[in-house]
């Protein structure tokens, strides 16, 4: 066979360096051992439990009726005379149709989305934020909330004063961002949230981080994920507050990444999004460059597969948000099926309404089960030897930090693996658990994580956290 064109030396070094652990080598070891089970190898545990995936619906979340009605009538439009669909989700679904080309799903829209989607997610924004001002021309309709967050990480790609442009993360991240951020050459800045004081955010660490950076790169923005993944967490609004002052005061775009702003379980806690603290802390503050992101993926929809969500862009310079919209342009438009999941998200059902009864008996149950999980985890994790455990204010995973003996230590280094890669394989292969260790989404060094979502249905979830507790005793007295 002659040389191929395309080999690992010829090709985007950058694709190479990219690394993305919630879909690494333990899933892929995951799906490995699914096959063996299937052709009947014998395993100390009959099923593999993914828990390394926030996909709600592949845990068994069932989807919301309402969503699923508006899909169907607007991609067989022929049902709008069927009775078997109430009145309320047939007009949404006429609208939206009306404002398709040829009347028809099956068309382009404009690059930023249909404007009747876009007009509603500007109303919900108002109406969530207590009336704060929303204008849907700055709202861009997106495939989930990852390539609106890609196309801004390649909006501030320019190197000024011969520096490579750095991007703030926090530390735990989502590996979306370090991915994104190596994919385009560019540098992630490490700032750590403070484990001790429940994931907060110190202005301090933002600081240390800002100057440090400087030797070598840019810094350009900064990524705020809220309520957090992969640490639950949910900022309080003094932390938002400290959080633009300094984006403020050091000239950086703020990325607020707000997917999981329906996932707040906590009691005493609340999620302020960082537009509504912006507009209320008053000028110079409000003029704050910022673009946040919501997805369908998440919330009580729970719809990863349909790909739909939304940026919001504010105060951006009209000549470079004009680029911005041509870039996008180059992708025609997002999926119109998850255009219509974004109307479904933003347009739902209101009291009076023919489908508004079901609608919220569905969305309460689903968040009152996740609440339900968050307390049922944390509480058997805070009981295991060696673990440390915050409460799981929001979002959908937990992070513990474990102590790993140092037999356990010196085993993983004779297999030349990361020490919290060794326990998370362990347990795949001892228990079926699938999760992603610590550091594919960074931690502080010396200490050893891993995330696990919150999502298996609750008796699949009880069945995991006692194969759990039976596999990390083992570990313990093995590598003691």
């Amino acid at each position: 066979m002659p040389p191929r064109c395309l080999q690992l030396a010829n090709i985007n070094p950058n694709f190479i360096n990219m690394e993305y652990a919630v879909r690494g080598p333990l899933d892929i070891r995951a799906g490995e051992i699914e096959k063996e089970l299937e052709r009947g190898v014998k395993m100390p545990f009959d099923q593999v439990i993914r828990v390394n995936i926030g996909d709600c619906h592949a845990m068994g979340q069932q989807p919301v009726t309402f969503l699923r009605q508006l899909l169907t009538l607007t991609f067989e439009p022929r049902l709008l005379y069927s009775p078997d669909y109430p009145e309320d989700v047939k007009k949404r679904a006429r609208l939206i149709l009306d404002n398709c080309q040829g009347h028809s799903v099956g068309s382009y829209t404009d690059s930023a989305g249909l404007e009747v989607v876009r007009r509603q997610v500007a109303a919900f924004i108002e109406r969530r934020d207590g009336g704060v001002p929303s204008d849907w021309q700055n709202i861009y309709l997106t495939g989930g909330s990852s390539p609106g967050i890609k196309s801004i990480v390649s909006l501030i790609h320019c190197q000024l004063d011969g520096k490579t442009p750095g991007v703030m993360v926090p530390i735990p991240q989502y590996p979306l961002y370090s991915g994104a951020i190596t994919e385009y050459g560019m540098v992630k800045v490490d700032y750590y949230l403070e484990e001790e004081t429940g994931w907060s955010l110190n202005r301090k660490e933002l600081q240390r981080s800002f100057d440090e950076c400087q030797q070598h790169c840019n810094p350009r923005a900064l990524v705020v994920i809220n309520p957090g993944n992969p640490t639950g967490q949910v900022l309080t609004r003094d932390n938002i507050v400290e959080i633009i002052k300094f984006a403020h005061d050091n000239q950086l775009l703020l990325l607020a990444d707000e997917v999981y702003q329906d996932n707040v379980y906590d009691k005493n806690s609340k999620f302020y999004s960082f537009k509504k603290v912006m507009h209320e802390m008053g000028e110079p503050y409000s003029s704050q460059e910022l673009v946040s992101f919501h997805s369908t993926s998440k919330g009580y929809l729970g719809e990863c597969g349909i790909r739909g969500g939304y940026m919001e862009v504010m105060n951006l310079c009209p000549k470079v948000k004009a680029m911005l919209t041509k870039s996008i342009t180059a992708a025609l438009c997002s999926t119109t099926a998850g255009q219509v999941a974004v109307s479904a998200l933003v347009n739902p059902p209101q009291p009076g309404e023919p489908s508004y009864e079901r609608f919220i008996s569905e969305n309460n149950a689903t968040l009152a089960a996740l609440k339900e999980r968050a307390e049922l985890v944390y509480n058997a994790l805070s009981g295991f030897e060696g673990y440390k455990v915050n409460p799981i204010q929001g979002a959908m995973y937990v992070f513990p930090q474990i102590e790993i003996p140092p037999k356990a230590i010196a085993a993983a280094k004779a297999k030349n693996m990361d020490p919290d890669v060794f326990y998370a394989s362990e347990l795949l292969e001892t228990s079926g658990i699938c999760i992603v260790p610590g550091s594919g989404f960074g931690q502080k060094p010396g200490t050893y994580h891993f995330r696990s979502t919150i999502l298996p249905q609750t008796d699949k979830l009880k069945l995991m956290m006692e194969k759990f507790r039976v596999f990390h005793a083992e570990f313990m007295k093995k590598y003691k």
